[in-house]
């Protein structure tokens, strides 16, 4: 098994295609100057990009043997609407937007497996295709690629999220639930508004969503299964624009994050019958709204092995995987193919989504090296 030790020109180039765009970062669904220099840094490597009618994203495929199965890699090219705080030489200069999720690291590390692969194809037991996808973050970009034809014929797909956390050269690998399930919530209380020294002559939604706030969080310590594990967050309440005036509404909104199918399926009944109730004995009405985000990353134990294993054969430290409570589209594709996803160590100071995230570029060579070599092990111990 080869590694990246001696390829310290292709370990810069990949550095410095990081930084720019870690300095040119596009929100969800507007990534078309990143879509534009992923294509132009895989041509230049003779990578074959495939066509499918993408005005973002870019689909490139290694093909070794005809005879093997087609496995896929994905990395995620969208940035957050975060103002940047950390300093670095290579910040952003978009006003308002960031990499603040360390999705130019997964880029630069994919363009640095798929120049690997291209090199190393006769290698392949079959073809390695690289999906380079806009929108994880609005949760769009899995189901876009998986519609526009990017899963046509690939048996099984990997991917990877850096973790802040862990130490350059440790993977995270977990069998089974790894990121939840996202969904979202809306609830809008309706009572009846009036003077604030009169409440008697009013049904006030804010002591309704008062009382709700308590409550919900007993369908997570009363109702559920101790033996699953959920969330249950009210991120937003909104009522009235005056000290006087009790308002007529009020509105919450929130998330609920899942491990296991059955909990994802309970909550929202058991959610409506808590806001529903409440609300009519207070002699309001309330109406609870539900949006369905994101499965759970769920990886396939087939291939723990393999990816444990890749590790420990390049000199890294393979470790059990924490679970998040975050969520990744990732979890769209696994509804379709097996797949396999993977924390990888880039020791940054901050986490996900903050405005001074970084990471140690020292993460680029360790994931380039362990996702070209796991693509090859998959491909020759495939069965």
């Amino acid at each position: 098994m080869k590694s990246l030790e001696e390829s310290t020109t292709l370990v810069e180039k990949l550095i410095t295609y990081r930084r720019e765009l870690h300095e040119h970062p596009e929100l969800s669904m507007k990534e078309y100057e990143t879509t534009r220099r992923i294509r132009k840094w895989l041509e230049e490597a003779g990578i074959t990009i495939l066509d499918y009618g993408l005005e973002v994203g870019v689909v490139a495929e290694i093909t070794g043997s005809d005879t093997g199965p087609t496995i896929a890699l994905r990395a995620d090219i969208d940035a957050l609407p975060i103002q940047e705080e950390t300093g670095l030489a290579f910040s952003s200069k978009n006003e308002g937007i960031m990499h603040a999720c360390g999705h130019d690291f997964h880029t630069a590390a994919m363009i640095g497996a798929a120049i690997l692969l291209q090199e190393r194809r006769d290698e392949l037991k079959g073809k390695v295709r690289i999906l380079f996808q806009p929108a994880e973050e609005i949760a769009q970009g899995a189901v876009l690629m998986e519609k526009a034809g990017a899963l046509n014929e690939v048996a099984a797909i990997f991917g990877m999220h850096n973790k802040p956390d862990l130490p350059v050269g440790t993977i995270g690998v977990r069998e089974g639930a790894l990121m939840a399930s996202v969904d979202r919530f809306e609830i809008e209380i309706t009572g009846l508004g009036g003077h604030a020294g009169i409440p008697n002559n009013t049904i006030d939604p804010i002591v309704v969503a008062g009382q709700l706030i308590s409550a919900l969080q007993t369908i997570v310590s009363r109702n559920l299964s101790s033996f699953y594990h959920a969330v249950i967050s009210i991120t937003q309440v909104h009522a009235g624009n005056t000290w006087n005036v009790i308002p007529e509404k009020a509105f919450m909104e929130g998330t609920v994050r899942t491990f296991q199918n059955e909990a994802r399926q309970l909550i929202p009944d058991l959610m409506k019958r808590t806001v529903e109730g409440i609300a009519s004995s207070n002699g309001a009405k309330a109406e609870l709204r539900w949006h369905s985000y994101m499965p759970v990353v769920h990886n396939a134990g087939r291939f723990s092995k393999v990816a444990a294993g890749t590790a420990r054969i390049l000199g890294y430290e393979a470790v059990e995987a924490e679970p998040s409570q975050a969520g990744e589209d990732f979890a769209f594709y696994q509804t379709k193919i097996p797949g396999f996803f993977v924390w990888m160590g880039v020791d940054g100071p901050k986490e996900w989504h903050h405005p001074a995230f970084t990471l140690k570029d020292e993460a680029i060579k360790v994931a380039t090296d362990y996702f070209t070599n796991l693509a090859i092990n998959v491909l020759n111990q495939w069965e």
